[in-house]
């Protein structure tokens, strides 16, 4: 049964606390077999004045935003074709490839793209995926496509799979996999 202690300045929020122990007791169990229910995380908290680094007293660094978060405001902001807000998300070095290999490195070249595959198109999440590794995440959602076709026809249930890299608080690629064309074609 692992027994996991972490010390913390005083002044992370409880949700950042509690986001804390739940990746240790998830790293834990992947790294040992161990049942959740086994694992336990203690978080012990230090007044500012009682730690030092570099010979300096120290104030906790503000959390960073949940990579969740972060794609789940750029999908809405894509959603309401609020590009400003969405390009507020994306790294200099930005990069998405949809199906058929098409790649963007701007929100207008996919929106231009875009028009002459449907009028409209929205995501119905079924579900989310995060893995950290080496500063980055990789946030995976899921779930299905319903909007407009050009012709006026509407769609629904459409599957999809969006796979962003992260890091900081801002997207570095997005890839894009999708059953748009089959649906299309009646496949």
């Amino acid at each position: 049964m692992p027994i996991i202690e972490c010390t913390l300045i005083k002044g992370y929020d409880n949700e950042s606390r509690k986001l804390l122990s739940e990746r240790i007791t998830d790293v834990a169990c992947a790294t040992t077999g161990a049942d959740p229910e086994l694992v336990i995380v203690t978080i012990k908290e230090v007044d500012g004045d009682n730690y030092m680094r570099g010979r300096k007293n120290r104030n906790p660094a503000p959390p960073p935003k949940h990579p969740e978060n972060i794609v789940r405001e750029f999908l809405s902001n894509m959603e309401k074709r609020n590009l400003d807000a969405a390009s507020s998300f994306l790294s200099d070095d930005f990069v998405m490839t949809f199906p058929g290999g098409n790649s963007f490195t701007s929100l207008e070249e996919l929106v231009e793209w875009s028009k002459t595959r449907y009028q409209k198109v929205s995501k119905t999440f079924d579900g989310f995926d995060t893995s950290l590794k080496n500063g980055s995440a990789v946030v995976t959602c899921f779930g299905t496509l319903n909007g407009t076709w050009l012709d006026g026809v509407s769609f629904s249930g459409i599957r999809f799979i969006d796979r962003f890299v992260t890091k900081g608080s801002q997207i570095i690629s997005q890839q894009v996999w999708n059953d748009l064309a089959e649906s299309k074609n009646g496949f």
